[in-house]
């Protein structure tokens, strides 16, 4: 791996940097390979990981240990690397393969701000969904994650993965960064894992290095900039900003620490970090503190993490809602019936769709359909038609489908040629919907005709693999 000379020089100037342990990590070939687990759709029995490695083709597998990642509650390192696309358990929101550096992000949460509290938190650069899926698991019930991702392309594989994990207190967005300086002081926690240079993630994505040069560091850092700036007056005072990247460079880690203590009104804040995670502390010159990962000292890629508390005042927000957008009382009762528990809940309207949103931030989550670019809220039940509902693929994959749903449980092959969009051979005395399951998991919807059905999986989300 011939890593870039001038990124070698700039990283040869920070007093943690070991240059030779560096290159050779990276010429290693090693692997890390973590996973994190949703506590809303446990699948870890009696400490077992849910899946085995078996090669397509196959009757061969072999059992995947795993060890906790240290700084995150529901992660784990695996020995190897499964073939995840063939796991159902992965479609279900189970669990998500994330990289264990950043999960650090939760410990960040933990020691800067009150997770038993309703907070309004806004990820800002969310795609693909890892660290929405990470915030949505810790914080509470009575919260409500704001999940944006800024470049439309992308959008579409946040909302996948959020309505995987199956919660109902997200919102996801789809908008640049100015568009949230209107909404101020509207947020408790503002997360910005910005757009980088990416250098931290050489070791997994050796076709980045192509990619990499100083002229796009340089560039990083001024759309760091610009970001933050944007976004900022839409943090509540001592509200809490994490700021992170998947870059060593000082330009897009240290020098926009010291940005963002010249430009606003902030207080650094130094976090707690076991020595036995071997994460390195920098502190700038304003006092901020910034914690950085070397794939050579820690098992993760690099990445960059630091965490401010703002200190300023910002001006009033008046929430008022033009249109309320509600379905007609009919219509809502005819869905309910399709939910285990409403008693928390409130209907809102999303094109056609009914989606059943948290009651106690109804009139939050109107305001933002009215001032954003609102792709998804809550959970997307479906459409009526002729006083029945069309289920939305987002209720098969809830957590609050009702217990009357006729499920219907399959193997791993069936499963499998279920998410291939396959119909299947089944003989079951049930006609109509029924909710697709795999280890007890919901998968998607079907219509039984007799002894056949009709898939009705998402075609855009379909495995092709084989």
């Amino acid at each position: 791996m011939n890593l870039p000379a001038s990124l070698m020089t700039s990283l040869s100037k920070i007093n943690s940097f070991d240059r030779d342990a560096f290159v050779q990590v990276h010429e290693s070939g090693e692997q890390v390979v973590s996973v994190r687990m949703n506590p809303l759709k446990k699948s870890m029995v009696n400490g077992e990981w849910s899946i085995s490695n078996q090669e397509p083709g196959t009757h061969h597998s072999s059992l995947i240990t795993h060890q906790p990642v240290p700084w995150s509650s529901n992660g784990y390192y695996l020995s190897e690397r499964p073939l995840f696309t063939l796991d159902p358990m992965l479609h279900a929101g189970v669990y998500y393969v994330q990289e264990a550096s950043s999960m650090f992000v939760e410990e960040a949460m933990k020691q800067t701000i009150d997770l038993s509290q309703p907070l309004l938190v806004l990820d800002l650069c969310a795609a693909p969904g890892g660290k929405s899926t990470l915030l949505q698991s810790i914080i509470s019930n009575e919260s409500l994650l704001v999940s944006n991702e800024v470049i439309q392309s992308r959008v579409n594989i946040l909302k996948e993965n959020i309505i995987k994990w199956g919660a109902d207190n997200v919102v996801v967005t789809n908008n640049d960064p100015s568009a949230f300086s209107k909404l101020s002081g509207l947020f408790d926690v503002l997360v910005i894992d910005a757009p980088c240079s990416g250098s931290g993630l050489f070791r997994r994505d050796p076709e980045a290095i192509n990619e990499w040069s100083e002229a796009n560091v340089e560039l990083c850092s001024q759309r760091q900039q610009r970001i933050l700036a944007d976004v900022w007056p839409c943090l509540k005072e001592d509200g809490v900003l994490i700021y992170s990247t998947c870059s060593y460079s000082a330009e897009e880690d240290e020098e926009i620490l010291e940005w963002l203590g010249e430009r606003f009104e902030v207080e650094g804040i130094r976090l707690k970090v076991d020595e036995n995670w071997h994460i390195d502390e920098v502190q700038t010159n304003s006092g901020a503190h910034g914690y950085r990962f070397w794939p050579n000292k820690i098992r993760g890629e690099g990445f960059f993490i630091a965490a401010f508390r703002k200190k300023e005042t910002p001006a009033p927000l008046r929430i008022k809602i033009k249109n309320t957008q509600a379905p007609a009382k009919k219509d809502a009762a005819i869905a309910a019936q399709w939910m285990q528990k409403t008693d928390a809940y409130s209907f809102v309207m999303q094109g056609q769709l009914i989606a059943a949103v948290p009651t106690a931030w109804h009139d939050t989550i109107q305001f933002l359909m009215q001032e954003l670019k609102v792709r998804y809220a809550g959970v997307e039940l479906g459409t009526i038609a002729k006083n029945d509902l069309l289920p939305e693929h987002a209720l098969a994959l809830s957590t609050n489908v009702h217990s009357n749903v006729v499920r219907v449980e399959l193997t791993k092959e069936q499963a499998l040629d279920y998410l291939r969009k396959n119909d299947l051979q089944l003989d079951h005395p049930h006609k109509g919907w029924a909710l697709a399951t795999y280890n007890g998991m919901g998968l998607g919807w079907m219509k039984l005709l007799g002894n056949r059905m009709n898939n009705y999986y998402p075609k855009e989300w379909r495995i092709l693999m084989r």
